[in-house]
């Protein structure tokens, strides 16, 4: 199509692995008079092997890292792309990069890209940063005078004036990447292809990546091809996403759906997600077993939709001081919210046996990241602890269609729980 800027067709690229055939105790180095042996044989087994089927060789592998690859970007898209590592993602950056030359397949891109691939991509670590920027542009098929324009621009950005005429190999890793960063954005090229390496920048830097890149698509109508493992970061800049699996394209469309198929894949070969049983010999008022009812399945939850969280009290010794809580908390283990069963004449206080509470949320608004669950379950007459599970029910938190600018993700903007509802569903 007119408006297409980058083309891929029926895309493969073959690694070829050796394999070490000697136990590696017993591996020894190899002389020149060894090397010239061996080369020898090998000459004399190729003119004097028999004609026939050529066997394998068992020390070489064909590793595919992509495999019949096939998409299209227009111009002005902000494509995610994300995977399991191994995937084949920075090959395939690496490929449109023209780093390194397909195996097969057939590629087309329109206008001058610019690739952040790694810690100093571009740059000559002798040469100052200032030296850097002009070799940078002038890669990019810029001029002098066009490198000059945009000169203040790039430092102000990168905040590397104090270092301007220092070799970049006296950077740190996160004041190369600002610079580099800072250069691929500003010289305007027509694609910009940035990977993970944004990561070594703390996080106010990468909240201004983010920023840049979203003006760099939506504003200045260029095209951004980004890869990360956060997702929340690839919900932010992008509506549509690539994501690979085991050199193939698994799904290519809207970045929610994505996400979602991420998520659930990452945990295909995991312990149950969002689910706790007991061990079979636990005695004593104990929970049996927790679930955490995700509106994907699969430990997944999009944000908004509603969430049920389930627990089986195990109670051998009622009493009337029995209290039961539980609270959600985030990968960095704080606090996001607590709910207590607060039901005065509960059945469990009365009786013995196991019962099924349920903690209907109509409404969760939690931010997207990873989420466990910490219960207490406690005599609060006598202040005695019977039982503290943390890190349990692990679980994802994801977007649900989303759409840019309904909702913007707000570092002070609270997380909203609306109107919990406890049940006791089932006597067991």
């Amino acid at each position: 199509m007119s408006d297409s800027v980058i083309h891929v067709e029926n895309l493969s690229k073959k690694y070829i692995i050796n394999h070490q055939q000697e136990n590696s105790s017993s591996y020894r180095y190899k002389a020149l008079r060894d090397v010239i042996t061996d080369a020898s044989k090998s000459l004399t087994k190729k003119f004097i092997k028999p004609a026939g089927k050529k066997m394998p060789n068992p020390s070489r592998e064909e590793f595919w890292a992509l495999n019949d690859v096939s998409f299209e970007i227009k111009q002005g898209e902000a494509i995610g792309i994300i995977g399991r590592n191994g995937a084949g993602k920075s090959t395939l950056l690496k490929v449109l990069s023209r780093i390194t030359e397909p195996t097969k397949g057939r590629i087309t891109i329109r206008g001058r890209v610019a690739s952040l691939l790694e810690v100093g991509t571009g740059f000559h670590p002798e040469l100052t940063g200032r030296e850097n920027i002009y070799l940078n542009g002038s890669v990019l098929g810029m001029s002098k005078i066009e490198i000059q324009k945009k000169f203040d621009e790039i430092v102000a950005f990168a905040e590397v004036e104090k270092f301007l005429d220092t070799p970049v190999k006296r950077y740190s890793s996160g004041m190369y990447v600002r610079l580099a960063f800072s250069v691929a954005a500003h010289l305007e090229p027509e694609i910009l292809i940035v990977d993970e390496v944004l990561a070594v920048g703390d996080s106010a830097f990468q909240k201004k990546c983010l920023g840049k890149m979203g003006d760099v698509a939506t504003k200045e109508g260029r095209t951004v091809l980004f890869v990360s493992h956060s997702m929340q970061a690839v919900a932010q800049l992008t509506k549509r996403c690539l994501l690979l699996s085991k050199g193939n394209i698994q799904f290519d469309g809207h970045t929610s759906k994505a996400v979602q198929l991420y998520l659930v894949g990452q945990k295909d070969d995991a312990e149950p997600q969002a689910y706790y049983q007991a061990p079979v010999n636990k005695t004593g008022n104990c929970v049996a077993w927790a679930k955490v009812h995700t509106s994907e399945g699969e430990g997944v939850h999009c944000w908004g939709q509603p969430i049920t969280v389930e627990f089986a009290l195990q109670v051998t010794q009622p009493h009337e001081s029995l209290w039961f809580s539980f609270q959600i908390v985030s990968a960095l283990q704080q606090s996001i919210c607590i709910f207590w069963f607060c039901e005065p004449d509960a059945q469990f206080r009365r009786e013995s046996g196991t019962f099924i509470l349920r903690c209907e949320i109509p409404k969760s608004r939690l931010y997207m990241g990873s989420y466990t669950l910490t219960t207490w379950f406690s005599e609060r007459r006598s202040e005695t602890l019977l039982e503290n599970l943390r890190e349990i029910c692990p679980f994802e938190v994801t977007m649900h269609n989303f759409e840019r600018p309904d909702y913007q993700w707000q570092a002070d903007e609270c997380i909203y729980l609306e109107d919990a509802v406890w049940r006791i569903v089932e006597k067991v």
